[in-house]
């Protein structure tokens, strides 16, 4: 196949999972104005690269094929979507292909200090690199995604008619009040935060927020879980009172999602949770942790800037997978070693 010399930036998909391969469909779906891009599309997994390619692609058989589109007058664009333990390597393994003046953009999560370690050795080899924080997960094809993007200037503009195309657009969210004048790229969805690094940077504290709201509306949907099963209040003369209602989280949710101060897309998909499952029954409640929620905790210690609730909320979904059960026995035998108390059996 031919170098592309037809003026559209040439983009090669690389990890076609739940987000890389939407992201592909976004970019030829919106993609308008004075610079088209071409799509190629890649994976380890050479089914999945047949059937997206049969939406209008170009199926790339091995990382080899990405020789082809080296092009001095129009330098190709590969974009990485891949797990975080195989981004180095497939980074590395990419390089091998292309040509002075191609660019590697990360769109996963990566730690945004291995970002500058990538970006320096690339630069050794005169390949530019860009690190692109990407939110929208798997509503990213319909509702777009937000991008916060690191690298140096010239080469971060160049890719705008991608951005703009993944962006969700200006009218996702009303005008700010008191901004007015040209919409800021920022406002249509997509930002460049700065040098190689910051973009993940910036997406790592989004994630850390995600985790400390998460916790928030989990830990305040279960204290109103909790009144409907009752709750004791003890009172000055032993006795004690009792809150009991008969509480429809659904409906809560529902109301909270209009006008309240806490209204929000995880609001939104916490309500569409109870409609699908009521009393969360299929789901186990062991909760993951990505490593970004890591760093941003780590990276608050190192700066020796309070982060309590992110750096709680972390811990709590820990604790959601039993591992602080050890733990909680080490406490009951200490109760009982010093004051005699008896945990009752589960």
């Amino acid at each position: 196949m031919a170098n592309n010399t037809s003026g559209a930036l040439q983009l090669t998909m690389v990890g076609l999972g739940r987000m890389g391969a939407n992201i592909a469909r976004r970019i030829s779906q919106q993609v308008e104005g004075a610079t088209p891009v071409s799509i190629s599309v890649y994976d380890v997994n050479p089914a999945t690269v047949s059937a997206v390619a049969a939406e209008g692609f170009t199926g790339l058989s091995s990382l080899a094929d990405l020789a082809q589109y080296n092009n001095a007058e129009n330098p190709q664009v590969v974009w990485v979507m891949v797990p975080a333990e195989v981004t180095a390597a497939t980074i590395k393994a990419i390089a091998e292909h292309l040509a002075p003046g191609s660019t590697i953009i990360d769109g996963g999560n990566t730690f945004y200090r291995d970002d500058v370690a990538n970006a320096a050795w690339l630069k050794k080899l005169g390949i530019n690199f860009v690190d692109v924080g990407t939110s929208g997960g798997v509503f990213g094809l319909e509702r777009g995604y937000s991008l916060m993007i690191g690298g140096e200037l010239e080469v971060v503009s160049r890719l705008n008619p991608i951005f703009v195309a993944l962006a969700p657009g200006v009218d996702a969210a009303e005008r700010t009040p008191g901004v007015s004048g040209t919409v800021s790229t920022a406002e249509q969805g997509f930002y460049h935060c700065g040098p190689v690094g910051s973009g993940h940077f910036v997406k790592m504290v989004h994630n850390g927020i995600e985790y400390g709201a998460m916790a928030a509306y989990a830990e305040g949907l279960n204290l109103l879980d909790t009144a409907r099963r009752g709750i004791k209040h003890p009172t000055a003369v032993g006795e004690h009172t009792e809150t009991n209602y008969d509480l429809d989280l659904e409906q809560i949710a529902q109301v909270w999602r209009r006008g309240s101060v806490v209204a929000s897309w995880l609001l939104d998909l916490t309500a569409q949770a109870y409609v699908e499952d009521p009393e969360l029954s299929s789901y186990n409640g062991s909760v993951s942790d990505s490593g970004e929620g890591r760093w941003t905790v780590q990276t608050a210690i190192d700066a020796g800037v309070p982060a309590n609730v992110l750096s709680a909320s972390l811990m709590g979904r820990f604790s959601s997978r039993g591992n602080d059960l050890y733990a909680n026995k080490v406490l009951s035998a200490m109760r009982k070693k010093f004051g005699g108390h008896t945990e009752p059996k589960k």
